[in-house]
């Protein structure tokens, strides 16, 4: 199936490693020129020489997505050369913590960096989609803002603000021809995946590779999902074949979150 996505401009964030890159990966091969922005530029470029032939073209950004004045300096050179059709908005989760033991300076940090920040970039590359009546706005966020994951407090809550914020923008451009996505990763095998379950085997004293077996043992798919497989919903929500998919938040998590 051709998904209509050759020469489409797309930048996608965190796109380093883990599900980012398998994102930026997935519309390079598709034929999209990507802007690929993330702290570790070389991990970028590293990944970009392994594309097959005949794929769209990566150039590698440095970007702390913490920092507003480099997002508005990476803005500003995309708006110049004409904007871009495909914002694919991905950060990193917030260390663990509960609800309880959460505090005010840890909200307010991490609200600016992973929703605060990313309203700003994408109120910014709107005009350009808007005017050429064609644009995707995906946004990562993670089955927490369903089904909350203990331990995740901070991700439970910033995350559920972004879905809220994507719902609402998708009722305002939809006219203009953008669709607004979420897709919601399940445990995706991921280095922050690893990590979590390397946090909960620290914490309760159990080995990795049983904490892991364990998850997988939740989840009705009995595995966790590769990240080649979160990234083509990604992708196929960017193309041309996904025009009539706005507002939604789609789950790519093996069936784990029980909720209707």
């Amino acid at each position: 199936m051709d998904l209509g996505l050759k020469n489409k401009r797309a930048l996608v964030l965190g796109a380093s490693r883990g599900l980012g890159a398998a994102i930026a990966q997935g519309l390079a091969r598709e034929g999209a020129d990507v802007t690929a922005a993330a702290r570790n530029k070389d991990a970028i470029a590293a990944w970009a020489k392994e594309l097959p032939e005949g794929s769209g073209s990566v150039r590698a950004e440095a970007l702390d997505i913490s920092d507003l004045a480099a997002i508005d300096a990476l803005v500003d050179r995309l708006v110049t050369e004409g904007g871009i059709d495909i914002l694919v908005n991905n950060t990193g989760g917030p260390p663990p913590s509960s609800a309880v033991d959460a505090e005010r300076g840890d909200w307010l940090s991490n609200f600016e960096t992973m929703a605060a920040n990313l309203f700003h970039l994408t109120q910014r590359l709107l005009p350009a989609m808007r005017e050429r009546k064609w644009g995707r706005i995906i946004t990562v966020t993670s089955s927490g803002v369903e089904q909350p994951i203990p331990m995740l407090a901070l991700s439970n809550g910033i995350r559920s603000a972004i879905v809220g914020w994507s719902k609402t923008l998708a009722g305002e451009v939809a006219r203009d021809g953008v669709t607004v996505n979420i897709v919601m990763p399940g445990r995706i095998r991921t280095q922050r995946l690893v990590e979590l379950d390397t946090a909960a085997a620290k914490r309760t004293g159990t080995p990795l590779e049983e904490i892991s077996a364990k998850m997988a043992e939740t989840i009705p798919a009995g595995r966790y999902g590769t990240p080649e497989e979160f990234a083509n919903m990604a992708v196929f929500l960017a193309s041309e074949r996904a025009s009539y998919v706005t507002g939604a938040k789609i789950r790519i998590d093996g069936g784990a979150t029980r909720s209707v």
